[in-house]
């Protein structure tokens, strides 16, 4: 096998092109150009000069401007690279494709539920109400762990349940009972119907802003849960023998469930990046990209979030909307975090991290380029508010923040029964009740953390294979993973922690 390039070069219109490998002073790349410095791997060197102030150019897109003169050969990164305004074409729907009428054929084993429903694991959940409550929602789902010491496994009778999780969180009082309220309720509401739940437990205190009766009637939970107040209950240690009866009583129905064959159109799949690098946007984005527009192609849906980095470039989104309601439905979105980050004395361009910068990545429109990759070239069917139920087929936006454990939240509160996570720098993440498949964006980092990860796309950077079969790759195991197989994080059994809704408004 011939051995590729020493750089990538993405557009032929592009002014720089991004380092394979650490290139150093003397290499010779793009257009015969001579490296003048250190180019770490991931970099960008440019490949033509800029003047200060001239837009810089990376997948044919604008990703930053020339704070200072840059020379062919020079490291282009956050030394002579910020950001600019410039004029984006909104082009509404202009490539909106036709859907296609194809019956495409792939399956899983899935989970049939007697509402009609598809999951793609068997859990029983314990939410809280308020973080008052956190502790005993934790004493009851660790009743039914197995003990490493003894090996003496809870579940072991009960083979077709895939676990006791507690997902608790840090708020539920003393917040502003509008929009913060509403956002919390409308999250734990998602979880509390999540289809990969068979059974549910909402633990409170007592005496918080987030009543559980309030949340139910709300949400519509009735008959939908089993709810506890610590008060009421009597205290600490009557709550958790309560919790653990429920939870022992469940378990008998829960595991009658089988799998059966269904259509890979009972898929939804939340699209997530974490630990981003400068290889993100080359091949685990781009491939997850590819595998996207397969399920899409079987009737599925994909859900990508993470409204600031799709910042700088939802132009391109809306050309894919279905109408002009949607892609302007997205563009207020942008809009309004424009003004939230204003209120709070931040801005948009902050979102990069010290990770993400040490990987290559130099400014919010260079990431959010690499990052919206992810969703491939379908159409966008429609775009929801942070934890909204997705009911719509195909590519759908969800609003929520960067930061990738929110994220996941809003994307599984919204129904996602699945995560793929793509990352650079090496995130450990899960995301329970849904399984989370972590692909690397290059070789050395997935032999680094192979433990972790479950998937490598540096074969694409490595010149292995293309995007398309690493796609195909990565469908072929988003079907075995719902049909049980089990992640890596799942062998970790991390997801509860990850717990995260968006907390919005003052704590008083």
């Amino acid at each position: 096998m011939a051995q590729p390039p020493q750089f990538i070069r993405l557009n032929q219109g592009d002014g720089v092109v991004i380092a394979r490998a650490t290139l150093q002073p003397g290499t010779t790349v793009a257009d015969g150009v001579v490296v003048r410095e250190r180019i770490p791997a991931g970099h960008k060197v440019a490949v033509r000069p800029h003047a200060v102030g001239e837009p810089i150019l990376r997948y044919g897109q604008v990703i930053g401007f020339a704070t200072a003169p840059i020379e062919p050969g020079m490291h282009v990164h956050v030394q002579n690279c910020g950001m600019g305004d410039f004029s984006k074409d909104y082009a509404w729907g202009v490539d909106a494709k036709p859907p296609r009428n194809a019956d495409l054929e792939a399956s899983f084993m899935g989970i049939r539920r007697p509402d009609g429903r598809v999951a793609t694991r068997n859990y029983i959940g314990i939410l809280t109400s308020v973080n008052c409550s956190a502790h005993v929602a934790g004493i009851v789902a660790d009743a039914f762990k197995k003990n490493p010491f003894t090996g003496h496994d809870p579940l072991a009778d009960f083979p077709n349940v895939d676990g006791v999780v507690a997902l608790t969180h840090k708020t539920g009082c003393g917040m502003t009972q509008h929009e913060p309220l509403a956002l919390l309720r409308r999250t734990l509401g998602g979880y509390a119907r999540h289809v990969n739940f068979s059974d549910v437990i909402v633990l409170g205190l007592g005496c918080e802003v987030n009543q559980i009766g309030g949340l139910m009637e709300e949400q519509k939970l009735a008959g939908r849960l089993r709810a506890m107040d610590i008060q009421d209950m009597g205290g600490t240690r009557k709550t958790v023998e309560a919790g653990i009866a429920f939870v022992r009583e469940a378990l008998a129905e829960a595991n009658k469930v089988t799998r059966e064959p269904v259509p890979a159109s009972e898929l939804t799949v939340a699209l997530q990046c974490g630990g981003s690098d400068g290889y993100s946007g080359v091949s685990a984005n781009p491939a997850l990209g590819a595998a996207s527009d397969l399920l899409v192609a079987h009737g599925g849906t994909v859900i990508l979030s993470e409204t600031p980095e799709t910042y700088g470039a939802e132009h391109l989104l809306t050309r894919r909307a279905v109408s002009r309601e949607v892609g302007e439905k997205l563009v207020a979105l942008m809009r309004w975090w424009e003004e939230y980050t204003a209120r709070e004395g931040a801005e948009m361009n902050a979102n990069p991290s010290p990770g993400n910068k040490a990987g290559g990545l130099t400014t919010i429109l260079e990431k959010s380029l690499g990052a919206m990759a992810k969703a491939g070239s379908s159409n966008l069917v429609d775009v929801v508010g942070y934890a909204e139920q997705v009911t719509k087929k195909g590519f759908v936006f969800m609003d929520t923040p960067g930061y990738d454990p929110v994220a996941a939240t809003g994307q599984v509160a919204g129904g996602a029964n699945m995560v793929c996570f793509t990352t650079g720098r090496g995130s450990v993440f899960g995301c329970k009740p849904a399984p989370s498949i972590k692909l690397a964006t290059n070789t050395p980092m997935f032999k680094r953390m192979e433990d972790d990860m479950d998937i490598n796309c540096g074969t694409i950077l490595d010149g292995a294979e293309s995007l398309e079969e690493c796609g195909r790759r990565i469908f072929d195991l988003m079907l075995a993973t719902a049909s049980g197989r089990k992640t890596k994080s799942e062998e970790f059994d991390v997801g509860a922690a990850e717990f995260a809704p968006w907390v919005l408004g003052a704590t008083m």
